[in-house]
């Protein structure tokens, strides 16, 4: 049996038709946060990144996969907003007034919708919310962040780890930029009803009233959401998100020194995306891509394709050189039906890999010949040779 090909890059056209466009440099832009990732929601177009990779424990940011455990469950009817959750002396004690955390102050004993304790969670921080909806949906902390893990595999999320509901200190808890970025956008994607939650300015809870603790809400730049966070261990941090123009751009940033810088930088870099990138049309909606060749096929190659038009937003100024390559296991093996995932287009500006898109085989191609099998095997021997 031939041993076929394992990858196979193609670099389009489409670089050079870009090239005699761009700059000799990216633009910059620098940030004070040690760890910082941000996208165009639309487009999933990566405009800033800066160890995005990197873990760091998240503090209340870990409140974004709690909340999405609670969404999730309610799409799925597993819960209603009218559903109430028993107010424990653990959540108390450990969330509740006298931890002198974040708190909305639950009464112990009493029992509280689950509406309100989502607008605790979201407006007040409040970590006895977390600790309640915890105990009622999966009986223990413990067990409802094994949840939690689990589900952010579900989303893609591949580094996230969670050890509570709340995000306090815990060994092992850790998180990204990107992936709390990813996670804000399948929030925003999948639960539009309650997305609005993130916005609130306020909420009153035991007659006490508290303000949202994102810093953009008040800034009038269009913010939205989401979440801040502080440990001692990686500093400030914050999830926000912007809708100005038609567009939406979310972006996340952690290890800054003060609630002052957080503000100030998760302000600079929204507001630096937004006015500082154009929107460039790629291909339109089921245009030929490029091709992916086959083995043992009618034809030599098979035509690619996105789902749908294909758009990315690049710098208007210093623009760099835009790269794009459709990268797929290969050579395909015949026959090949129309529909297929096949591989991915992949662009970059400059260093940073910006866009990522699924391709799918715009054609069905049968089986070829045995003479053309046998050329095929006969190719892909000396190419493997050659490798």
């Amino acid at each position: 049996m031939v041993k076929l090909a394992r990858f196979r890059v193609y670099v389009l056209g489409l670089t050079l038709l870009l090239a005699a466009c761009a700059g000799a440099q990216a633009q910059l832009f620098e940030t004070k946060a040690k760890q910082a990732f941000m996208i165009d929601a639309d487009t999933g177009t990566v405009l800033y990144a800066k160890d995005a990779d990197a873990l760091f424990p998240p503090a209340s940011l870990a409140k974004l996969m709690t909340m999405e455990v609670v969404f999730n469950a309610i799409k799925l009817g597993r819960l209603t907003l009218d559903d109430e959750f028993l107010v424990s002396e653990n959540a108390w004690r450990t969330g509740g007034a006298p931890s002198r955390t974040s708190t909305m102050f639950a009464e112990l004993g009493s029992s509280i919708r689950l509406e309100d304790l989502i607008q605790g969670v979201i407006v007040q921080s409040a970590n006895d919310g977390c600790i309640i909806i915890a105990e009622g949906m999966a009986g223990s902390e413990e067990n409802f962040a094994q949840l939690m893990t689990e589900r952010a595999r579900e989303i893609g999320l591949e580094k996230s780890v969670f050890r509570n509901s709340t995000g306090l200190p815990a060994d092992g808890q850790v998180v990204t930029a990107r992936e709390l970025v990813l996670l804000a956008q399948h929030i925003w994607r999948e639960y539009p009803e309650f997305y609005r939650y993130y916005s609130q300015p306020e909420f009153t809870w035991n007659k006490i009233l508290q303000r949202n603790r994102n810093p953009l809400l008040g800034l009038n730049i269009g913010a939205d959401g989401l979440k801040t966070g502080f440990t001692e261990e990686s500093g400030y941090a914050i999830v926000g998100s912007v809708r100005r123009d038609g567009r939406r751009l979310f972006a996340a940033l952690s290890g800054m020194e003060s609630d002052n810088q957080r503000a100030e930088e998760s302000r600079r870099i929204l507001d630096w995306g937004m006015r500082s990138f154009e929107k460039l049309d790629l291909y339109e909606a089921g245009e030929v891509v490029g091709e992916a060749k086959t083995f043992g096929g009618e034809k030599g190659g098979v035509a690619l394709r996105a789902d749908g038009p294909i758009s990315i937003f690049v710098p208007i100024t210093n623009r760099d050189r835009l790269i794009a390559r459709i990268v797929y296991e290969g050579p395909v093996v015949a026959p090949v039906e129309e529909g297929a995932q096949i591989g991915t287009l992949k662009v970059w500006i400059g260093d940073t890999m910006s866009q990522e898109t699924p391709l799918f085989a715009a054609e069905s191609v049968g089986t070829g010949a045995l003479h053309q099998r046998a050329l095929d095997a006969v190719e892909e021997l000396l190419v493997g040779w050659l490798r």
